[in-house]
């Protein structure tokens, strides 16, 4: 299995990335990697639209999941056949905004690798024949950024466009039906969506190699990017609103029958 993915992912993406570098880049690995993220965004364009759109249409239905919470408070078998004829109705499956992402990790894991090894002699063995051996490969990138070495700016950076990228997907919703418990919890996993991402991958930038964090950082970018291209043409801009069985007055019905109950 290592060898399989070794030798459909990794070593071709190795091989790109010194192709570029000879060719494109003009040997600056900089633009080099700034072609590879290219490269990897438009083959995985398609699953990485899905999975936006998936996590945007999920946070949208969220108040219609609050108000069966309420309607169905506990009946879990009841609930959980509700919630599935809900994401039915929707048009959602709750795998749909993961499933992109893990298909997306093992080139993910082979980028790490690349950038990781890339930049060792030995590595160039690895070349394809028609690919020709640089010799070794310069890590001074754009002539000033020494991307074997740590960067606390582009982690910083990193972290910035990983926290405008998280904002995005952060719903601005009404008042929740299901009450300040649910809206505090709401709040609670928004907050940690929007600021744990960005720490946690400051923390990671300032312990790996600059030119994996740099990856990072263009390739952030390019995801928030996509994130605004799908919501300007393809999510309708319209308020989210609770289907006609769970309107406002129908929630107090609800609360003064389980109340009564």
């Amino acid at each position: 299995m290592i060898q399989l993915y070794h030798l459909l992912i990794y070593q071709p993406l190795f091989n790109l990335l010194v192709f570029f570098y000879n060719t494109i880049s003009f040997q600056d690995i900089g633009v080099a990697i700034i072609l590879i993220t290219v490269f990897i965004k438009i083959i995985l364009y398609p699953l990485s639209i899905k999975s936006i759109k998936a996590q945007k249409d999920l946070q949208g239905i969220q108040p219609k999941v609050d108000a069966l919470k309420i309607k169905y408070k506990g009946n879990q078998e009841a609930m959980g056949r509700e919630l599935m004829a809900l994401y039915k109705n929707e048009k959602i499956s709750p795998a749909s905004s993961c499933l992109p992402l893990l298909i997306q990790l093992p080139f993910l894991i082979a980028v790490y690798s690349v950038f990781r090894n890339g930049f060792k002699p030995e590595s160039l063995n690895l070349l394809y024949g028609f690919v020709r051996n640089p010799g070794q490969i310069n890590s001074l990138a754009f002539g000033f950024l020494d991307f074997s070495q740590k960067n606390i700016v582009l982690a910083f950076l990193s972290a910035a466009a990983q926290y405008w990228a998280s904002s995005m997907l952060i719903t601005k919703r009404q008042p929740s039906v299901s009450g300040a418990k649910d809206e505090n919890l709401t709040s609670a996993l928004n907050k940690q969506t929007l600021y744990f991402m960005p720490a946690f991958t400051f923390l990671i930038g300032i312990s790996l190699p600059s030119g994996l964090t740099f990856y990072w950082f263009f390739s952030t970018i390019l995801t928030a990017l996509q994130q605004l291209y799908v919501f300007k043409k393809h999510l309708k801009k319209e308020p989210v609103v609770i289907s006609a069985g769970f309107k406002p007055a129908n929630i107090k019905k609800i609360k003064n029958h389980d109340s009564n109950n």
